[in-house]
């Protein structure tokens, strides 16, 4: 397995700058997941790691070699596209040897490693089947032993389960994460789906126009989101932001909840916002605030509850069998010990 360095990366296509001035550093036996919007440069980053995108500037070393120029075929990566890619008429097993054959890899170590691959992503019984005779799942399936099959040093995903319904979305995400508990590779994973980054990531690199927001481990990026736009990207429901003002003290805030902020987090008269994820917000019969219940989301499992407070909405997550209806007023305590609070004009995190 290989680490990729990525130093002053830019990437331009024409007059639009996509990535820049980007330093990134993934290390050996990681799974790193990029997550952003769409249109924010994860999948050129990444493409530009595979050696599809020339780079306009900076350096990508993989293995600790300078492969910025590199051809493809040269830097030791195995990648799995969103579509599968796959050739119709050629079975699965011709499909996932189809590269070592072209570069005249002996047919006893072909044998091998299709046979490995297909032993752990559960081809063994499908490898004389051709890609029409196989499900969605199948066919990603065999794409991702395609990339296997090269013993590669470093393995990219661009969004490869995005084409598939939910239930086989969540099923190739467990697989995936067993196959890089029992590999131990390094695998560099482009999403959009917070889920699929929740679960999946080593760490994980937040990314907006081209920029990273943060980079953490699932938990760092959700509990202590560096800014706005990665705590409103995290969460589902989203984290609930509340406007608010301090006062002299530097302690009071003002606005919808009014509470007591930490000594030296905030200055006096600075606009600032309230970050509360909602399931650190709790129903209780003598809360300290009383708002009432606009809609009942029942989850199974729980229920997502969202209360109007002024003119402020906020969802909160209901994990007991309590009946909640809309137009009941309710009370409820938030949990201040785990709020964030960000700073309304540069959208930074102060606390």
């Amino acid at each position: 397995m290989s680490g990729v360095n990525i130093q002053g990366l830019s990437i331009r296509f024409g007059h639009n700058e996509v990535i820049k001035g980007l330093d990134l550093q993934v290390v050996e036996g990681e799974f790193l997941v990029l997550l952003g919007p769409s249109g924010c440069g994860k999948s050129t980053l990444l493409h530009s790691i595979a050696g599809l995108i020339d780079v306009s500037a900076g350096r990508i070393e993989i293995g600790g070699q300078d492969m910025t120029d590199a051809e493809p075929s040269e830097r030791g990566i195995g990648m799995v596209f969103q579509s599968y890619a796959l050739y119709p008429t050629m079975t699965v097993e011709k499909n996932m040897s189809f590269g070592l054959r072209v570069a005249g890899m002996p047919k006893a170590e072909i044998a091998r490693r299709v046979d490995k691959a297909a032993q752990m992503l559960q081809l063994g019984a499908l490898l004389d089947r051709k890609p029409a005779q196989l499900s969605g799942g199948q066919r990603q399936r065999v794409a991702i032993g395609r990339a296997l099959v090269r013993e590669a040093g470093v393995f990219l995903f661009d969004e490869p389960l995005s084409n598939l319904d939910a239930k086989l979305r969540a099923e190739l995400r467990r697989e995936l994460k067993l196959l890089h508990q029992t590999l131990g590779s390094t695998m560099v994973y482009v999403t959009h789906d917070q889920v699929e980054a929740m679960t999946l990531a080593s760490r994980i690199v937040v990314m907006k126009s081209g920029v990273i927001q943060q980079i953490g481990t699932p938990s760092e990026v959700y509990e202590r989101p560096a800014n706005l736009f990665v705590a409103g990207f995290l969460g589902a429901p989203a984290i609930n932001l509340v406007p608010a003002r301090v006062e002299a003290d530097g302690q009071s805030v003002t606005g919808v909840l009014p509470l007591r902020l930490p000594a030296g987090k905030a200055q006096a008269g600075q606009n600032i916002v309230l970050g509360i994820r909602p399931e650190h917000l709790h129903l209780q019969d003598d809360g300290r605030w009383r708002a009432s219940v606009q809609l009942v989301e029942p989850m199974g499992n729980h229920q997502v509850v969202w209360l109007k407070l002024g003119e402020q909405t906020f969802s909160v997550l209901v994990h007991d069998a309590r009946r909640v209806v809309a137009g009941d007023t309710l009370g409820f305590d938030i949990d201040e010990s785990l709020l964030s609070v960000f700073d309304a004009a540069t959208e930074q995190r102060l606390q």
